[in-house]
């Protein structure tokens, strides 16, 4: 049984959305950082000002796209820009404790001016809204200034805000951002390492929730989602590998709660991915040697996601090690042998399965006994376990259902998929 805190989950989240950035980095952090700051000026309760934080560091849940998370860092509004907060509010409404969140996070994109025509939208949501769309454009127009001339640009940044009071933002919004950000330390905590610092440190104090494990599972649903709706061609690789890797455990005969880790493993095993660009996931030709190299990174940032996360200790090596193989010739760590345990060989062979099942830019989806051929291929060449294959070719027909069926009785799939 796992037991981990909701807390720690919200911060790997954020983490995992972070790779989105690849290179810019804590873009949901910064907002957070400063609607908390921004709900202290305000006066409001413990709670409320936890609340803005969270949604902070979760408002861009609907971005898995590197393309699009270049518009959120250098451009104050674009075309489509509301399409990622519809996206957003779909995936965290699949979560309870998310659903005083989703409002939110729907309208964060939203001008001032629009919210106050929208009467269904009550004032407390237009206002929560409108703050984290103030901060959001606020680091959006800081970015370029981190760690080089951040409080030389201060008094310029402040002076936009106070230029788009009325249309863009919330007069008292304004006011209250002003005011937040008035001294040096406001802007100098949106630097590393003081910004993570400061995460750490909230971590510390807000109220803990231990989750079950039915709820850690419905929440790495939500990760799986928001990397498989990086690229049309990965939809619901994460779910496939999944539902495979626990149909697996199940036909080797492991134990229910080992059963339920294997599968959560899998549902998170590509969270790296998240940092991978997307032109490189849909490249139709070959990958150049420098390509792998960058694509060989991705299991290790699976692994330093969840590695953080208390109880996950295993479900982090199992992830990480999709690319292991028993010869030792696989990445990130070069494990090999007795190295490997059946937990993370089933969700290996799981990957490559229901990724062959798959239609990919550089070929067509297999058949069955197409898969087959190619997984006993690769065992016999020592890239994969010989004894998992085995069990696939004595249940082929039920593995490739489980490979494509989606099990999720709990959540649809984003509108974004394509099938």
């Amino acid at each position: 049984m796992i037991t981990t805190d909701l807390n720690q989950i919200v911060i790997a989240l954020t983490d995992t959305l972070d790779l989105v950035g690849i290179d810019e980095v804590a873009h949901g952090k910064r907002v957070g950082y400063m609607a908390f700051k921004c709900a202290c000026e305000m006066g409001l309760n413990k709670v409320e000002r936890e609340r803005l934080f969270k949604i902070g560091l979760l408002h861009d849940c609907g971005v898995s796209s590197t393309r699009e998370h270049n518009f959120l860092v250098t451009e104050l509004q674009w075309e489509g820009a509301d399409e990622h907060a519809a996206e957003g509010e779909r995936i965290l409404q699949t979560f309870s404790l998310f659903q005083d969140y989703t409002a939110v996070v729907r309208y964060h994109h939203t001008p001032w001016c629009d919210l106050q025509a929208l009467s269904e939208i009550d004032s407390k949501v237009a206002l929560d809204a409108n703050l984290i769309f103030l901060v959001d454009r606020v680091d959006a127009k800081s970015a370029e200034h981190y760690c080089r001339d951040l409080l030389e640009k201060t008094d310029e940044i402040r002076d936009w805000v106070a230029g788009l009071s009325g249309n863009y933002f919330a007069p008292e919004l304004v006011e209250i951002f002003l005011q937040a950000s008035a001294f040096d330390a406001f802007w100098l905590m949106l630097e590393p390492p003081h910004l993570e610092r400061f995460i750490y440190e909230m971590n510390q104090h807000v109220e803990p929730y231990d989750l079950s494990q039915n709820e850690i599972k419905q929440l790495s649903r939500i990760f799986a989602y928001i990397v498989d709706a990086k690229s049309s061609y990965t939809a619901m690789h994460s779910l496939g590998v999944a539902s495979l890797s626990r149909h697996l455990a199940q036909l080797a005969g492991l134990d229910g709660d080992k059963i339920d880790r294997i599968e959560i493993a899998g549902l998170l095993h590509d969270i790296g991915k998240l940092r991978i660009p997307d032109e490189l996931l849909d490249k139709s030709g070959a990958l150049s040697s420098d390509e792998k190299q960058l694509m060989h990174r991705h299991s290790f940032e699976t692994y330093q996601v969840l590695r953080r996360i208390d109880g996950f200790r295993d479900i982090a090596l199992w992830a990480a090690y999709h690319h292991e193989t028993p010869d030792g010739g696989g990445y990130p760590f070069g494990r090999h042998g007795s190295e490997l345990g059946v937990e993370a060989r089933i969700i290996s062979v799981a990957d490559v399965f229901q990724a062959l099942a798959q239609k990919r830019p550089y070929r067509r989806a297999m058949k069955p006994w197409e898969i087959l051929r190619f997984l006993k291929r690769m065992a016999g060449n020592g890239k994969l376990d010989r004894e998992i294959v085995t069990l696939v070719e004595r249940n082929l027909q039920s593995c490739y259902l489980s490979a494509l069926v989606n099990q999720d009785d709990n959540l649809l799939p984003p509108s974004s998929y394509s099938y």
